[in-house]
């Protein structure tokens, strides 16, 4: 039987569960098995009575042209092919959503000398370039302060429900914008909160930016007034680390209708 690394908060069922799938994948494969990730809410510790198991079987390109994602009500047997692994989809893309499935991710069995949990942490990182690219070539970082600044000028002007709606859609931008500036792929919403307090953003302490957050969906435009010099300053950290001035030129590129965020 494969040894597995299995995380100790799972409980005996789960381990169980987890260790016949990989027997079964061992007898079914061999070699062609090169490991297995938990992700989901088991991975992370944060499931309910409601969770199941979310396991990624990587296989080689051969053994995993066979195969298919399994679901039943204990286990999602999910299958990634070492390709696909090791392929980063750009932000935009069709798969790009499927990178952060593999942050913080424990890594069950590594058959490969390392280089797949290697693979797993860099599926959920952003090099350098793929950061300037989600902050600048998407323009997420412009979209970001283009939904503030529509709120204030909504909100200054007296149109309560168009302020409201366009803070709650900055979130969205926001968050792209904080996770891409730390070299991270932003979590889905249900992880946010989990990752804040359990992996915390340099310069973002979780409740500050979650409450950040919540007061922007509430159409709060003092929220987003607060939150625009953080961002600024982050900017400049980033360009600064970065050895360019894009992002801090690109906010400075507003010019005198910067001054709405007061």
């Amino acid at each position: 039987m494969p040894h597995l690394d299995a995380p100790g908060w799972l409980t005996p069922a789960q381990r169980q569960t987890i260790h016949a799938l990989a027997e079964r994948n061992d007898a079914a494969h061999g070699d062609g098995l090169l490991g297995m990730v938990l992700s989901g809410s088991a991975g992370r510790a944060y499931a309910t009575e409601h969770s199941d198991l979310d396991v990624i079987v990587v296989l080689t390109d051969e053994a995993a042209a066979s195969r298919t994602t399994a679901k039943s009500p204990e286990v999602d047997e999910i299958v990634d092919s070492w390709s696909e692994l090791t392929t980063l989809p750009p932000f935009g893309s069709e798969h790009w959503w499927y990178r952060w499935s593999y942050a913080w991710a424990p890594v069950l069995l590594d058959r490969t000398g390392g280089e797949l949990a290697r693979a797993v942490e860099r599926q959920a990182s952003l090099d350098p370039e793929e950061a300037d690219a989600v902050l600048l070539d998407h323009d997420r970082l412009d979209g970001w302060v283009n939904f503030g600044y529509r709120a204030l000028k909504n909100d200054r002007d007296g149109r309560d429900l168009e302020a409201r709606l366009d803070a709650g859609e900055s979130v969205p931008w926001l968050l792209d914008v904080v996770f891409a500036l730390a070299g991270r792929v932003r979590p889905y919403n249900k992880y946010l909160p989990w990752e804040l307090r359990t992996h915390p953003v340099a310069g973002w302490p979780a409740e500050e930016l979650l409450d950040l957050v919540q007061r922007s969906l509430d159409g709060d435009p003092g929220a987003v007034r607060e939150t625009f010099p953080r961002v600024r300053a982050a900017c400049a950290a980033y360009d600064e680390e970065r050895g360019h001035t894009r992002t801090s030129d690109m906010i400075a590129g507003w010019g005198d209708e910067l001054a709405v965020f007061g």
